[in-house]
């Protein structure tokens, strides 16, 4: 089974189907169904639902607890929470000059061996060269 990482920026697609603004869509909700039918499974950081959770108050607050539910509910997610994970995610936002929330989803990649997914170029752009990390929009490759 495939193991990924994804950030708020691939997650939170899945709780705005219907926003005009949100690019890759289909890749994004294309995950959520794997995960679903058990062909994939997430590592994630342990910060991520609060992440989610602070876009969805500010873009859909009538429906932000109820989605934040949906989400727990989800079966194949393992958050991790080690001081390895933030040692190397500090090390990452030194180098890359960037907000440690998102060093810590590239973090857990590297740490586990596996693929970060992100909708995030900027991210991207600046951590490409290290390895393990795709851009939500190759999946459509």
């Amino acid at each position: 089974m495939r193991r990924l990482v994804i950030d708020a920026s691939v997650a939170i697609k899945w709780f705005l189907p219907d926003a005009s603004d949100e690019s890759n869509m289909p890749e994004a909700l294309d995950l959520l169904f794997q995960l679903r039918a058990g062909e994939v499974t997430f590592t994630q950081p342990a910060h991520w639902k609060a992440e989610i959770a602070a876009v969805l108050v500010r873009r859909v607050p009538e429906t932000a607890a109820s989605s934040l539910d949906d989400l727990s509910l989800l079966e194949g997610i393992e958050d991790i929470d080690t001081p390895m994970l933030y040692r190397r995610a500090i090390n990452l936002a030194q180098t890359l000059d960037h907000h440690l929330f998102d060093t810590l989803y590239h973090a857990t990649a590297l740490e586990k061996d596996t693929t970060y997914i992100t909708a995030d170029r900027r991210y991207y752009d600046k951590a490409a060269h290290l390895g393990n990390i795709k851009l939500l929009e190759q999946l459509a490759a």
